[in-house]
Formats: structure tokens, C-alpha cells, sequence
């Protein structure tokens, strides 16, 4: 999960073998180029730990060649230069930097291979979760935030992909290196050994008492970097707000909190973090200086050769550096399983139930009807009814406004209606077929909404209208402009219908937005129209351009109107009242103000001055 913009907190995963057992299970069609990858690391670390020993011949041989020499000199033979077999040096050098280049090409290829297997893998999760997000009820979008699925989208993505990139083959070469380079070393001398292995306890205590704090701090580090990220976020999305309420000085203070409280874990983090390397470099050291001592001691007595405490010395530099890789790559694995056990979650929710058995009528039903709402109850939590035998008959062209005060629950209907909720008892029924045994996907092609949350993608305004339907010409999309009244700002921009509207389309204004999604539902050409009014922060000409615009797409169409402004819905044939989520009443203008409830309050309110809707 993330505090904010780019920090991931770490995790740990609750259920890690399963969890990594089904991610392996996902890397299976690339077994093949794995296989590969393992082969590669095995050849690179044999090489590179055979390299050692072969260079200690080399150095052997040279002072064999010094040390006969010298003897020549003592027994009083002259020579004109040392008897070392410069040949033989020469071979062994050339087949170890023979064995060096191998290590290393087989070290690029094999990186080379997993970098494609694991983008691969990642694509296909990430495809997967996609498709998944599609097949998602809206319910599961109503209860999890935007910013946290677009982390598991990205940000635990990206962490997969990084750890199946390093980690699989780094983890095979540390194992492997450690216990190539313990035979390497009991094949030159056992005691020698023995001295060595006294440094794994030292760096296994070093690396777990600094390792574990480490991460703590880190963890705090980037839960304050989020707090801080937020603050800075909210601070410039909403600048105006503070300018003009001179919150200036409060929100410095609030910044400098966050930023202190970030500073103090990230120094730590990264103090405690870098101790550890000096730390092992100090184990490294006593036990190098301990093997180089033991190794002239046993040199000088003649049991083991010169060129092998040179290898030996080597290995010591080896040893210790599996053990620091294989601690890192365990905080990383845990990390790893834990984002994609957050991916798995997602791909194991249920899907929406798809009951396709029937296909939209081309005509009304032969009662008229084209919308009937039949004994319909729905609860969005158990025993917490909140509609109850809701009958309601619509017919062709006729307009049906949802009134009630803010948080009453009008969209409940809208949701039922689009089938982003299914009833629980009762039937929708559209052109007399019951709309749950209708495919979603034919079910929406019948209808289109214009919302008072105007959205508009990333994109050219001609692109955003032909949203509406995919098979419009250019002569629809223009024509839908104009009956819209958003043709004539449309042009007067540099581009005209080729302007990219930025992210949230702040490149234009709220009204010439909304005019944008009326131009949409036109190319659109729906049976039904759903509609929000939405004439709030324009002012009172673009307003004017909307409400036209919208009695012209509302024009010969069956309309769903959530209204926010009683006046505009009086010429409705029905009018249903909510209040609490609940409705509390139905029927025309006329009718509900004779009854003198609820809706008769709303609607006096409003022409008191006292808006509650």
C-alpha cells in the first residue's frame, strides 16, 4: 500500500508459500528460459570461484622460480635470471582471464533473459488484473479507494518485476557461491577453513541485530514521506483555498512538522542501514588478517603453498559477501510476496454475475411500457432495507425526475437502472424484458448519461464526443457540437477539434466541460437518457447554453432527471421522492403538492430561500 505518492510501505504476506508457489505458478510458460537463466548461474559462479585457485598456481610457480633461484645464488651458480617458467605464468593467466570473461558473458545473458521473463510475467499479471478490474461489481470500486487499486496496479507491479529481474538468479548465486567457495577453501586446507568459518556466526549476528532495525526505520521513513507527499499534494491542489482563507503560515508549520518527523526517521534509516556494511567489512578484515597469519605460518613450515593461502585469502573476501546478499534479498522476497498477495486479492474477488438468456426487444412492450420498475426491493447492507415493493411504469418520451435533499440516495435508482446493481427481489424491466436476463453490455447500449462530474479522458475534444459511440463520422461528431451549442468555443481554440485536454480537462472551463458531455450523449443517440443537472459553478449564460443544450437532448427521449432544482422538473410525469435513501413518495408535480409531504417542503423551501435539495 501506499502513504502517497510514491512511497510503499512494506508488508508482510499472510499467506507467503501459497502466495509465492502460485507466482511461480504464473512464470511456468517460461520454465524453459528459467532452466536457462539457473544453468548460466551456476557456469558464472564456478568460473568465478575456480578463478582463485588457478591464479595461486601462477603465483606458486613464481616463487618456486624465486626460491630456486635464490638457492643457485647461495650454492655460488651464476644465472642471469630467475629460473621461473614465464610460459607457464603466462598459460595460467591467460586461462583465467579466459574464465573471468566467460563469468562475466554468462552473467550478461543470463540478466539479459530473466529481464525478459520477468517483464513477461509482469505483463501478463498486469493484463490480468486489468481484464479482472473490468469484470469487478461496482460495489468492490464503492469500497476501496482509486489511489489504493492503482498502487497494486503500478507500484506492486513494479516491485514484482524488480524482484524477478535481481533477486531469483541472485539468489542462486549467493547459495551457490557460498557453498562453492567453502569446498574451494577445504580443498586447499581444512584448519585454514576452520578460521574462516569462524566469521559466519559474527556476520549472521551483525546482520540480524542491524538488518531488522533497519527496516523498521525504513518503514517509518516512508510512512512519514507519505504524510509529507500528501501534504504537499493537497497544499498546491487546493492553493487558492489556502491564499484566501490566509492559511498560509498554518500550512507552513503543518509542512514543517511532516518534514522534521521525515527527516529524523530518514537520517536513521539510512545511518542504521550503512552500518552494516562497515560492520561485515570488520568481520571480513579480523578474519582476512587471521587466515593471513595462520596462512604464512603453515607457508613457512612448508604444508601449504604460497599460491593457495593467495587463493585462500580470496575466498575470505567471498565468504562473508553471500551472507549480506542472501539478508538483503530476505526483507526484498518478503516485501515482493506481499505486493503480489495484494494482486491475488484482487484477482480473486468475484466477478459480477453475468445472466445473459435474453436479448433487448427492438420494440415497446405491447403495454406501452418501456420502463417498468415491478415490486423492485434492494439493500445495499443487510437488514438495512432501502427500497421496498417500488413500483413505477415509464413510458416512451416520458421524463422521470429523483428528487430529495443531499445524501438521499437518488443515484440508488440510476445504479439499478445500469444494472451496477442488481435488485434483490422485484424486475426491471426495459421494453418488457426482465433487464437481469439482459447482458450488461446490450443492456447500456440503450442508454447514455450526462453527470454533473463532467469526465473527460486525456485527449483531442473531437475524441472525447466520439466516445459516445465508436462508429461516428466526423459529421456526427460535429453536428453533435452544434446541437449542444459547444461548436463555436470548439473552433475559437488554437486547435479547434484537435485541442488535447489535459489531465481533468482544466484547459477549459466547468461549463464548456459539461457542454463537451452533452455533445457526448448526443453522438451517443440513446433511448434513454440519464441525467444530472449540472449548471452549478457557471455562470448564468453558460448556464442558459447548458439548460438548452439539455432540453434538446432530453427532446422525444425517456429520461431519468436527478434534479437538483424543483422548478425545472415540474412538467415531469413522474417524480419520485427520497429521503434517508429511502423514497418516501411518487407521482406527478401537481399531485405530491396537493399530498402536502415531503416533497411539498422541498419544493416551498426552495422558493423561501431555504435550498435542500
Amino acid at each position: 500500500m501506499r502513504n502517497g505518492r510514491g512511497a510503499a510501505t512494506k508488508q508482510r504476506p499472510q499467506k507467503f508459500w501459497g502466495t509465492t508457489f502460485r507466482l511461480f505458478r504464473y512464470m511456468k510458460a517460461w520454465l524453459p528460459g528459467i532452466f536457462v537463466v539457473l544453468v548460466f548461474a551456476v557456469v558464472s559462479v564456478i568460473l568465478q570461484i575456480r578463478t582463485p585457485k588457478i591464479l595461486g598456481e601462477a603465483t606458486t610457480e613464481l616463487f618456486k622460480g624465486v626460491m630456486k633461484g635464490t638457492a643457485e645464488l647461495k650454492a655460488g651458480i651464476g644465472i642471469h635470471s630467475l629460473p621461473v617458467n614465464f610460459d607457464k605464468i603466462g598459460h595460467i593467466l591467460l586461462v583465467v582471464g579466459i574464465m573471468y570473461a566467460g563469468a562475466a558473458l554468462f552473467g550478461i545473458v543470463q540478466q539479459l533473459i530473466m529481464s525478459w521473463i520477468s517483464q513477461k510475467v509482469v505483463y501478463r499479471l498486469r493484463r490480468d488484473l486489468k481484464e479482472k478490474m473490468q469484470r469487478l461489481p461496482i460495489s468492490y470500486y464503492d469500497t476501496h479507494s482509486n489511489g489504493d487499486l492503482m498502487s497494486r496496479m503500478a507500484n506492486d507491479m513494479d516491485n514484482i518485476g524488480g524482484t524477478l529481474q535481481q533477486t531469483l538468479s541472485q539468489m542462486v548465486t549467493s547459495v551457490l557461491t557460498f557453498f562453492g567457495v567453502l569446498y574451494m577453501m577445504l580443498t586447499i586446507s581444512g584448519w585454514l577453513t576452520l578460521v574462516a568459518l569462524i566469521s559466519v556466526p559474527l556476520s549472521v549476528l551483525v546482520v540480524g541485530i542491524v538488518a531488522p532495525k533497519s527496516q523498521r526505520f525504513f518503514a517509518s521513513q516512508q510512512k512519514n514521506l507519505g504524510l509529507l507527499n500528501n501534504t504537499v499534494e493537497e497544499t498546491y491542489a487546493g492553493h487558492t483555498v489556502v491564499k484566501t482563507f490566509n492559511r498560509e503560515e498554518s500550512t507552513q508549520t503543518e509542512f514543517e512538522e511532516h518534514n522534521q518527523k521525515y527527516y529524523q526517521s530518514a537520517w536513521k534509516a539510512q545511518f542504521v542501514s550503512s552500518l552494516i556494511f562497515p560492520l561485515m567489512n570488520f568481520v571480513k578484515n579480523l578474519d582476512y588478517l587471521a587466515v593471513a597469519v595462520i596462512g604464512g605460518i603453515q607457508v613457512a613450515n612448508g604444508t601449504v603453498s604460497l599460491g593457495n593461502v593467495q587463493a585462500f585469502l580470496q575466498y575470505t573476501n567471498q565468504f562473508s559477501q553471500p551472507i549480506t546478499q542472501m539478508a538483503n534479498l530476505t526483507n526484498t522476497i518478503q516485501a515482493t510476496i506481499a505486493s503480489a498477495e495484494r494482486i491475488f486479492d484482487v484477482l480473486d474477488e468475484s466477478d459480477m454475475v453475468e445472466t445473459k438468456t435474453a436479448e433487448v426487444p427492438a420494440e415497446t412492450a405491447p403495454n406501452g411500457n418501456v420502463i417498468e420498475f415491478d415490486n423492485v426491493a434492494f439493500r445495499y447492507v443487510e437488514n438495512n432495507p432501502l427500497i421496498e415493493d417500488f413500483n413505477l411504469k415509464v413510458k416512451p418520451g416520458d421524463m422521470v425526475a429523483i428528487v430529495g435533499p443531499t445524501g438521499a440516495g437518488k443515484t440508488t435508482i440510476i445504479n439499478l437502472l445500469e444494472r451496477f446493481y442488481d435488485v434483490d427481489s422485484g424486475q426491471i424491466r426495459y421494453r418488457g424484458q426482465d433487464t437481469h436476463a439482459v447482458g450488461r453490455t446490450d443492456l447500456r447500449r440503450h442508454f447514455a448519461m450526462v453527470l454533473q462530474d463532467t469526465w473527460l479522458f486525456t485527449g483531442s475534444i473531437f475524441d472525447n464526443i466520439k466516445y459516445g459511440r465508436e462508429d461516428a463520422t466526423e459529421d456526427d461528431v460535429y453536428a453533435a457540437a452544434k446541437a449542444a451549442h459547444a461548436d463555436t468555443f470548439i473552433r475559437q481554440l488554437p486547435d479547434g477539434y484537435d485541442t488535447i485536454l489535459n489531465e481533468a480537462a482544466t484547459n477549459i472551463s466547468q461549463g464548456q466541460r459539461q457542454l463537451l458531455t452533452i455533445a457526448r450523449a448526443f453522438v451517443a443517440d440513446p433511448d434513454v437518457l440519464i441525467l444530472d443537472e449540472a449548471t452549478s459553478s457557471v455562470d448564468t449564460r453558460t448556464e442558459m447554453l447548458i439548460q438548452h443544450a439539455m432540453q434538446r437532448l432530453l427532446a422525444g427521449r425517456t429520461s431519468f432527471v436527478v434534479a437538483h432544482r424543483l422548478s425545472t422538473i415540474q412538467n415531469a410525469e413522474n417524480i419520485v421522492v427520497m429521503n434517508h435513501g429511502h423514497i418516501v413518495e411518487t407521482g406527478n408535480h401537481d399531485s405530491l403538492l396537493a399530498a402536502n409531504g415531503f416533497y411539498a417542503d422541498l419544493y416551498n423551501s426552495q422558493f423561501t430561500g431555504n435550498d435542500l435539495a
